[in-house]
């Protein structure tokens, strides 16, 4: 069973920094996708980053420079750090797990941005 568990959303203003974490398991993590998904109210889901097993890291143009994707496959975790946050940023993210021909999402964390 895949479980992908997302901490670390919550209020911040705009400017500041958020660290966002998933823990994963049921997948054969090292070898996975790892990436982090969007949805704003109203709008589609997004991607905003993706690290493949290898490390190969691609970001949505939106988030680029201001935020980082890494991995620890030591403790099958993946995280977004986010900075010079905006509040265009507020939205639901998602952690996503590409594995074995299976797309598989957390339940979300909400980030909001806002003064």
């Amino acid at each position: 069973q895949v479980q992908l568990v997302e901490s670390g959303g919550g209020l911040v203003q705009p400017g500041g920094s958020l660290r966002l974490s998933c823990a994963a398991s049921g997948i054969f993590f090292s070898g996975s996708a790892m990436g982090w998904y969007r949805q704003a109210p109203g709008k589609e889901r997004e991607l905003v980053a993706r690290i493949r097993g290898g490390g190969i890291t691609n970001y949505a143009d939106s988030v680029k420079g201001r935020f980082t994707i890494s991995r620890d496959n030591a403790v099958n975790t993946v995280y977004l750090q986010m900075n010079s946050l905006k509040p265009e940023d507020t939205a639901v993210y998602y952690c996503n797990a590409g594995w074995n021909g299976g797309n598989y999402f957390g339940q979300g964390t909400q980030v909001t941005v806002s003064s």
